[in-house]
């Protein structure tokens, strides 16, 4: 009995050996190296220096060369309106009339007025003229003498000042009818026939807008004022602009830029400038809206399609190929855009091979598979 427990117990015994063998072969004995990926195949180009021409678009406001507010010079009732909305109207027509009756009686008034003024300094006159010669025969003193001429001069004083009340009553009368002080499109005409208007309106009757030359004003950064200012002192046509109209297309006629404002917004840090355009076909409208097309040319400068440039943190970088196939990250100044490529201010070199696909997976000293495409065929595509 006892040979046959012994005989079970080392049975148990060599049965639990191979299970832990078996057990750290599988967990260790069988363990193999990991695989590695495989170098990526990456698209490279040579970065060359180019002539280029870049466009740079500024959102603008058009005014007319004159704006010209109405407003009334005088209270009264609107009593007529001789114009439309919209419509041309040359220097000196008739846009509005104000209800002139008490302006009128003012004018008779003051003509009155000035028929009692003169008749009172022509009947000084004939009491001077008649005092004199008594005095010169010492019939009457010398005090008459003066005491009349005081009266004649006082009498021509008031014949002036009734002058000026009736000048000015005729002016107040011929402000009852409203003339265009220049020509030009009307605008918005608020008020309608009966409507009580004063000099203190915050809205005018209309306004006026000569609109023969356009003035469009925009707002550049003080980096792109301080490049244009520089570029203008080699460059004449730098103050050539165009313009693209609210429809997107290109206006027939070029611009000329000047500054608008001597100083520089502390809020915006911008510098608002204006360009101004030949209007013969009244096509450009006061109160619309345009983009300015500013034009600068690159005799030489170096370019890298924006697909092969990485932003991080508001940080441009282009990965290079380096030496044994590896590829290095550099990081970049960018100058401005032309379509879809960067000009490239700094950070690169002529000769530079530049990634163009998989720079998502891509890392500093990343081992790659490299072809080198052609520039042609770049710009091709």
């Amino acid at each position: 009995m006892i040979k046959t427990i012994s005989r079970t117990e080392n049975v148990f015994k060599w049965l639990l050996f191979v299970t832990i063998t078996a057990m750290i072969q599988s967990c260790g004995g069988g363990q193999q190296e990991p695989s590695q990926m495989p170098p990526a195949n990456v698209d490279f180009f040579k970065v060359t220096a180019t002539a280029i021409n870049v466009e740079k678009k500024y959102p603008g406001m058009i005014e007319g060369s004159v704006n010209v507010d109405i407003k009334a010079q005088v209270t009264g009732y609107l009593e007529e309106i001789y114009v439309k909305e919209g419509d041309y109207v040359s220097k000196g027509q008739s846009l509005f009339r104000i209800k002139g009756d008490v302006y009128q009686e003012q004018v008779n008034n003051s003509q009155a007025a000035l028929k009692s003024a003169l008749a009172a300094q022509a009947n000084a006159k004939i009491e001077l003229e008649k005092i004199r010669p008594l005095v010169e025969g010492k019939v009457v003193s010398d005090m008459q003498l003066k005491t009349a001429q005081a009266s004649y001069d006082a009498a021509t004083a008031q014949v002036a000042q009734a002058k000026a009340a009736l000048g000015s009553s005729q002016i107040n009368a011929a402000f009852t009818v409203i003339k265009a002080p220049v020509s030009g499109y009307i605008g918005r005409i608020p008020n309608r026939i009966g409507n009580l208007v004063t000099p203190a309106d915050a809205t005018p009757l209309t306004t006026l807008s000569e609109i023969s030359n356009v003035f469009v004003y925009f707002s550049m950064s003080e980096a792109d004022y301080l490049s244009f200012m520089k570029e203008r002192k080699t460059d004449a046509n730098s103050n050539t602009v165009s313009l693209i109209m609210a429809d997107g297309s290109v206006y027939d006629h070029k611009g000329r830029l000047e500054t608008a404002s001597g100083n520089i917004d502390r809020s915006t840090g911008s510098i608002a400038l204006k360009a101004i355009f030949a209007n013969p076909d009244r096509l450009l409208r006061s109160g619309g809206s345009a983009r300015i097309i500013l034009n600068k040319a690159f005799s030489s400068v170096l370019t890298v399609p924006m697909a092969s440039v990485k932003d991080i943190q508001n940080r441009h970088f282009v990965f290079t190929l380096a030496d044994s196939n590896k590829v290095a990250m550099k990081p970049l100044e960018i100058e401005g855009s032309s379509g879809v490529s960067y000009l490239v201010k700094a950070g690169l070199q002529e000769g530079d091979k530049v990634a163009l696909n998989n720079i998502d997976v891509l890392s500093e000293g990343m081992p790659v598979v490299p072809a080198v495409i052609a520039a042609d065929s770049l710009r091709s595509n």
